[in-house]
């Protein structure tokens, strides 16, 4: 289950006003003259986060570190989701494989899975395959992921009951679902919700590689 996607992209967009601009990384001084991008732009870019978690291969994985200076698209999901994640990641997929080598490589896409519980990491890497192979999957504790939508001021993801007839015992989780798209100035650019579609999404990379 995901959260009505207007108030998910408004809370977000109102929280990266707090989450701010006091750190001084290029990007955020008026004057600049606004790309012309699909999906929600920000009123205030907010930098790129800092969070570790560990990806597939059971490595840790410094987010601010190791996509410092590289268009980021970042995807808090879950793989048991019926319907946003797999077409969101489904979107971006396409979206690459309308772009030329060159710039698809310049492109890095991080999905962080919001239930850790049954996304271990030989499940998060298969399921990502599907999509694309070059696709980075992070998971951690509870713990560590509620601290990584902490450290970016968005909405802590929670499990709820699935419907009676998915079964006993079943859950969904609730999270946030858009995608944020960090720019090569490690600013949020725009966020891509529901209904934007490959194409958009196709025509808006070259612009964020260029910067």
């Amino acid at each position: 289950m995901t959260r009505r996607l207007v108030v998910v992209v408004a809370a977000l967009l109102a929280a990266t006003a707090c989450g701010g601009s006091s750190n001084g990384q290029p990007g955020s001084g008026s004057g600049q003259t606004p790309l012309a991008l699909h999906g929600a732009i920000p009123d205030q870019k907010s930098p790129r986060p800092s969070f570790t978690l560990v990806d597939t291969a059971g490595q840790p994985y410094d987010f601010a570190a190791r996509t410092r200076g590289k268009v980021t698209f970042l995807y808090f999901g879950y793989t048991h989701c019926p319907d946003e994640c797999p077409t969101s990641m489904a979107d971006v997929a396409a979206a690459l494989r309308r772009v030329g080598p060159s710039i698809a490589q310049q492109v890095s896409v991080v999905f962080v899975t919001t239930d850790p519980w049954r996304d271990k990491r030989p499940v998060l890497r298969h399921w990502l395959d599907r999509f694309s192979p070059t696709f980075t999957g992070l998971t951690g504790t509870p713990v560590q992921i509620a601290g990584a939508e902490t450290e970016m001021n968005m909405p802590i993801s929670r499990r709820v009951p699935a419907k009676k007839s998915y079964g006993a015992g079943r859950y969904s989780v609730d999270h946030f679902a858009a995608v944020m798209v960090y720019g090569s100035d490690d600013r949020l650019a725009t966020l891509y919700p529901s209904g934007v579609t490959p194409g958009d999404i196709a025509a808006d990379i070259p612009l964020l590689v260029k910067g």
